[in-house]
C-alpha cells in the first residue's frame, strides 16, 4: 500500500521530460555538426576558393566565357 507520502509522478510529467531531454540532444548534435562543418568544408578538393567564388571554373563547351563586370580603378599618381 504506497503512503499519502509518496508522489506520483504524472505521465504529463514524465512525457515533458522526454521532449526537454530529446530536444537537448538534438541541439547537441546540431551544434557538433556545426563544429563539424567547417573542417569538413575546408578539407575538399579546392578549398574555400571554389566554394565561395567561380573564379577557378572554366566555361563548358558550347558556352561563351563571361567577360568580368567589375572595372579595373584607375592608377593614382
Amino acid at each position: 500500500m504506497a503512503s499519502s507520502g509518496n508522489k506520483k509522478t504524472t505521465m504529463a510529467k514524465r512525457a515533458r521530460e522526454n521532449r526537454l531531454r530529446e530536444r537537448r540532444l538534438s541541439k547537441q548534435a546540431k551544434k557538433e555538426a556545426r563544429k563539424q562543418a567547417p573542417s569538413d568544408h575546408l578539407d575538399s578538393p579546392g578549398g574555400a576558393l571554389h566554394a565561395t567564388t567561380t573564379e577557378a571554373t572554366e566555361p563548358r563547351p558550347g558556352e561563351a566565357a563571361l567577360e568580368p563586370i567589375v572595372q579595373p580603378l584607375a592608377e593614382v599618381d
